[in-house]
């Protein structure tokens, strides 16, 4: 039996748009656990026919909700990216995104202020893939496991970042699009994390609030002429979502932007007290899919805008060129650069941007890591497997599930009659990652801090 939910949490709902008090709360008793992942566009989908897919998320084209939850730790094919696992409510972003840019050209370039581990960065990867994508995290400890999804997904124009929102003032004018999931009191969560209910008070409600007006005054201003800001949050908190609305219009004067969407979805669209600013509720009674709180505002101020640097981009000897290009795919689309012994592909459209991140802000991961040089030779990187830009013509084995939980595990492995040298490790038709095939051996080369340690 989950913790009650506090009568002060209840009462402070009481009177808000949509709130069924005896559905909401006979919903949190049942603690009914529900189970949605979101498809990754570059990746076959035929990848997820062993997965018990029940019916898609009526809001995001690629969602599936699943009848029950499987083991991701044991799937490979959530090791190769084929699928992100991802709370439903959330990917309601996928279709405000759409919505924004349905009669006009998508942001030429965008910020995921708040990203890890990864859910909206991929999503928005996948929902913008001719747009230049910076995936901040403040958070040190949690860029690597962003870093790593970003990884598994495969994209080519994501660049990760390891920021204080107040960086962002260096590059007033710079994205068109701004995503903030802000920090919140996550009420939103209390059936996923039942803990919670004990962790949620009005003095974190109060914390909160005032968190996320320091990181939309720190970063609004980085904010294009004409650009989207979408603000969200995992609370039902009146403080932290309608009344975080009305002060985005007070103190920035950005014009809240309706969203039109399916009324049969169960959403709940809400207006904020004092300037009317819409925004969209997420109940568990009403919805597949946990608390959640989104509001898309519009940047109709002149700004200062940033231009950017001209820098170049430091291009690899035509020696490493020559050793790495037969490993791609469209070679000539990319900038090969030589990164700290590491060859990094990065799409020649965004030099500039990147040049202009990199030069400003902390960048952990930038482009596409190909390999490293040795002699005549190039040692692979594991994020060149799991990309769009390896060449058709690489040999590869396809595993058993057994095999490929072996080859996950980083243990040892033994195929006969396979080519010599270079070799990808796939699951169906999704690569896991590199093996070199010796004459008397094979040669895990599986990332050591990725493997599963589960039996």
């Amino acid at each position: 039996m989950p913790p009650l939910l506090p009568q002060t949490f209840i009462d402070s709902l009481t009177y808000l748009p949509g709130f069924d008090k005896e559905a909401f709360i006979n919903v949190h008793e049942a603690s009914n656990q529900i189970t949605s992942i979101r498809l990754n566009p570059l990746k076959p989908t035929a990848a997820i026919n062993d997965l018990p897919v029940e019916k898609s998320v009526p809001w995001c084209g690629t969602g599936r909700y699943l009848s029950t939850r499987p083991s991701f730790t044991l799937d490979p094919v959530f090791h190769g990216g084929a699928y992100y696992v991802q709370e439903a409510s959330s990917m309601f972003l996928d279709h405000m995104v759409k919505e924004i840019y349905k009669t006009e050209s998508g942001p030429e370039r965008v910020l995921d202020l708040c990203a890890a581990p990864g859910g909206k960065s991929t999503l928005l990867a996948a929902a913008l893939p001719d747009s230049f994508i910076v995936s901040n995290e403040v958070i040190k400890t949690r860029v690597g496991i962003l870093a790593e999804n970003i990884s598994k997904w495969g994209s080519d124009h994501v660049i990760v970042t390891n920021n204080d929102p107040k960086d962002f003032k260096k590059i007033p004018g710079y994205f068109d699009l701004m995503v903030v999931d802000a920090p919140c009191s996550g009420s939103g969560l209390f059936r996923k994390d039942p803990q919670a209910i004990n962790e949620w008070s009005e003095a974190s409600v109060e914390m909160c609030s005032h968190r996320q007006q320091r990181i939309l005054s720190d970063t609004i201003g980085s904010l294009k002429q004409n650009g989207f800001l979408i603000y969200s949050t995992c609370s039902y908190s009146v403080q932290e979502d309608e009344d975080i609305c009305d002060w985005i219009t007070d103190q920035f004067n950005l014009q809240p932007i309706k969203i039109q969407m399916d009324t049969s979805w169960g959403i709940v669209e809400t207006i904020s007290k004092k300037h009317g600013a819409a925004g969209y509720r997420f109940y568990p009674d009403k919805v597949q899919g946990e608390g959640f709180f989104i509001a898309c505002f519009k940047q109709t101020n002149a700004v200062d805008n940033f231009y950017g640097y001209h820098n170049k981009t430091a291009i690899a000897p035509k020696q490493i060129q020559s050793i790495v290009e037969p490993f791609l795919k469209n070679g000539a689309d990319y900038l090969l650069s030589d990164q700290k012994e590491i060859v990094i592909a990065s799409l020649k459209k965004w030099e500039e941007e990147i040049a202009t991140v990199s030069k400003i802000l902390n960048v952990r991961k930038s482009g596409v890591a190909v390999g490293t040089v040795k002699g005549k030779d190039l040692i692979p990187h594991h994020e060149l497997a799991l990309s769009h830009l390896l060449s058709a013509d690489i040999p590869f084995v396809t595993m058993q599930k057994e095999e490929a939980l072996k080859y996950l595990r980083r243990q040892d492995l033994v195929f006969e009659n396979e080519k010599k040298g270079w070799t990808l490790a796939r699951y169906g038709d999704i690569n896991l990652g590199w093996m070199k095939v010796l004459p008397n051996r094979v040669n895990n080369y599986y990332p050591t801090n990725w493997r599963i340690l589960k039996a």
